[in-house]
């Protein structure tokens, strides 16, 4: 159809669509509604086509007997979330609570299809149900798994790596690339499957064979889609723009090159994108955190800044590192180098005794950073008072030392306005050469990395606080408040350990979760209360508008102090190196308004597939770690009680699952409201928090799981040499 015909036709469509919602209107036939519309014989079949198009769109229905009435069932579109018993949950923009499809009402839809679904139980909330009526996008074009040749058939299977994906993908021997039994490999979907055969695919990578060092990690960035390689015209266009800071460069800017200053990092970190300085005026500290100048360098709209933008984000996996930037950028000119001059954005400000930022600004500087420092050495000078350290690095212990005070200053100041600090030891992982996870064990917070935590929340805070006020087009880092009904749940529970928590009607304030956490320190509990506080609440994410930031008690916040590694940083810094040049006049207002929405939905999304991605990786390496160790008994903390079992999370941060069919001594029953496993015949219960003896049975590296049984009585010993292991890990 050409525009006309096309327009006219949605006329006449919504002609009828209002004819059909008259109040009046009784279901007809099309030759009744034709004669009642007084449509000529020549226009019927255009008058066919609209209530097929109607029909289609789910605005009316059909009869069996052929007649047409307004669709009263209510449709809605969204993203499918398969779980891995079959059943899925749709998510749906803007609406608060996914919507559960139960295993019969799926239509053959696969984990991230976008589907219409039509809503069978409306309520509220969680309690809302649906079926799919049918898949509008498919979400999944490619599959990674195992690739199986069928002895002496002319065709094999690929065994998707993505549980949610429930059937193997058959390939004919021709579409097979000549992939051998074990091969890990890529397959593109050619036939999605109807429910009488298999979804069939053809190969279009081998990734090596299952057991060849790298092919895991290889295999969980191909499945996130994770872009591994730049390509040649973004690597170019880096090593033209990585140019030595010259003359010209520092023109105009603020040069801060002979102030005390330093980066603090971790030992293998590379991309160094902010440096810390600290001098006291009287009583006043002056902090300036000073973050490297990737936008000097990465011009928008370039080669570079759409990469950059697809990206999203670094992702650290644990035998590489996806950077978002080239290393030419993120570490050669952009890092902070010590003992070179560098570019920079900084936050200088001024603090009162109290820990209250007083006064700032926001500047592009000159920098030159005086010494590349350790979290370690940092700590052994404030936390062990190490004589080596404080003599090898003299010069800078009494600013360090400033440091350390201005550090327990201001984290005290946002305690006490209900800041949620959740301690959670993430894993860090030792691979000899070929991969294989060596050592596994808590990457433990100290002293300076949570000075250094300290100065970045604050600096982002302040930049988020200015800008805000300037009522200019930005990016914010929010947290919402958490879903009343979890908070609830979670205050009946508490109940349970003696502790309390005020909900009132309105939602619940930070500070009442904060309080919680204090009193529950240094318990048994405290893990198990701290993860369930966790769980109930909202993910934060990047938007637009400033609603505040609930786990930090932060009305204002942002991310303005790593743009090497994340894109909302890099967006922000555009916005305002514009505006303290006055470049922000109306055109430019006009237009970071416009693409900010999309900037903020899209490193949301990324930064989701980022911490999935890394979250596989961690789990497969544990998997790996623990196949090695089938049969060590190692004491535990059970971490998660649910009907089919119980998790438990050993001292070097690997979790695996105690399944109730393995717990033999009796029939053991799931208490949903007190998170207990509960023996019908015995009595005996397992809680959470509570410390186990458990033996590793299984370790599956592609399905990345672990398996425990409970340690019988008599192998204590054995349990006691290995619960010292776990604790050297």
């Amino acid at each position: 159809m050409d525009a006309v015909t096309d327009q006219l036709f949605e006329e006449r469509k919504q002609k009828i669509y209002r004819f059909m919602q008259d109040v009046l209107y009784v279901p007809m036939r099309q030759k009744e509604i034709a004669a009642v519309l007084q449509i000529p014989r020549e226009e019927r079949e255009e008058l066919r086509k609209i209530l097929e198009a109607l029909t289609e769109e789910g605005k009316i229905t059909v009869s069996k007997r052929g007649k047409y009435s307004l669709n009263k069932e209510i449709r809605l579109t969204g993203i499918f979330r398969a779980n891995l018993k079959g059943f899925g949950f749709v998510t749906v923009e803007g609406e608060d609570e996914d919507i559960y499809i139960r295993e019969d009402q799926t239509n053959g839809a696969m984990d991230k299809d976008t589907v219409e679904i039509i809503l069978t139980r409306a309520g509220s909330g969680r309690h809302r149900e649906g079926r799919v009526r049918k898949i509008v996008k498919r979400g999944t074009a490619r599959v990674v798994g195992l690739f199986q040749m069928n002895p002496g058939k002319n065709y094999g299977f690929v065994l998707p790596d993505n549980q949610k994906l429930f059937h193997d993908i058959f390939i004919p021997a021709e579409r097979s690339m000549g992939a051998a039994d074990g091969h890990k490999v890529v397959a593109e979907l050619t036939f999605y499957g109807d429910g009488k055969k298999k979804p069939e695919g053809k190969i279009v990578e081998i990734l090596g064979h299952v057991n060849d060092p790298g092919t895991d990690i290889l295999s969980i960035v191909k499945a996130y889609d994770l872009p591994a390689e730049f390509p040649e015209k973004v690597l170019n266009q880096a090593v033209r723009v990585a140019k030595p800071v010259s003359p010209a460069d520092m023109a105009g800017r603020k040069d801060i090159r002979d102030w005390q200053m330093v980066t603090i990092d971790g030992e293998d970190a590379k991309d160094l994108d902010d440096a810390v300085s600290l001098v006291k005026e009287g009583d006043h500290y002056i902090l300036g955190v000073h973050i490297a100048d990737v936008a000097n360098y990465v011009q928008e709209n370039s080669a570079l800044d759409r990469e950059a933008f697809e990206r999203g984000t670094s992702v650290y996996l644990a035998d590489r590192v996806i950077p978002m930037l080239p290393h030419t950028l993120s570490n050669g000119i952009c890092s902070l180098n010590a003992g070179e001059d560098r570019l920079a954005l900084s936050c200088i400000m001024k603090i009162d005794p109290a820990g209250r930022v007083t006064d700032h600004e926001i500047a592009e500087t000159v920098i030159h950073v005086d010494r590349r420092m350790s979290y370690t050495a940092v700590n052994k000078i404030l936390e062990d008072q190490d004589p080596t350290e404080r003599e090898i690095y003299r010069e800078l212990v009494p600013m360090f030392e400033r440091m350390g005070e201005l550090s327990h200053i201001i984290r005290e100041r946002r305690k006490k306005r209900g800041s949620i600090d959740f301690d959670f030891p993430e894993t860090k992982m030792i691979l000899n050469e070929k991969g294989e996870p060596l050592e596994l064990k808590p990457y433990e917070r100290n002293t300076a990395t949570r000075l250094i935590e300290d100065f970045m929340l604050l600096a982002n805070e302040t930049v988020a606080e200015d800008y805000y006020w300037q009522e200019l087009p930005f990016l914010y880092r929010t947290h919402e408040a958490p879903d009343d009904e979890k908070i609830r749940a979670l205050a009946i529970f508490i109940h349970n350990f003696g502790y309390s928590m005020h909900v009132g009607n309105r939602e619940i304030r930070p500070g009442e979760v904060q309080k919680l956490l204090t009193k529950a320190e240094g318990t048994p509990e405290e893990p198990l209360i701290a993860r369930l506080a966790l769980r109930s609440m909202k993910q934060a994410r990047y938007t637009e508008d400033n609603t505040g930031h609930f786990g930090l008690a932060a009305k204002y916040y942002t991310h303005f102090t790593s743009p090497i590694r994340r894109y909302p940083d890099l967006q922000i810094h555009r916005i305002i190196k514009d505006h303290l040049r006055g470049r922000m006049n109306e055109k430019k207002t006009e237009h970071y308004r416009s693409i900010l929405p999309e900037v903020a939905k899209h490193s949301s999304e990324t930064e989701r597939r980022a911490e999935e991605a890394e979250r596989e990786t961690i789990k497969l390496k544990k998997a790996e770690y623990m196949q090695k160790r089938i049969g060590k008994v190692y004491e535990g903390v059970i971490s998660g009680i649910t009907k089919w079992g119980m998790y438990v999370e050993l001292p070097n941060t690997v979790e695996g699952l105690v399944h109730v069919v393995s717990m033999k001594d009796d029939h053991y029953e799931y208490d949903e409201r007190n998170y207990e496993l509960a023996g019908v015949r015995t009595g005996r219960r397992y809680r959470l928090g509570e410390r186990i003896c458990v033996r590793v049975t299984g370790a599956d590296r592609l399905q990345r799981t672990i398996d425990f049984e409970i340690a019988e009585e008599g192998e204590e010993d054995d349990g006691k040499e290995n619960r010292h292991e776990a604790d050297r890990q």
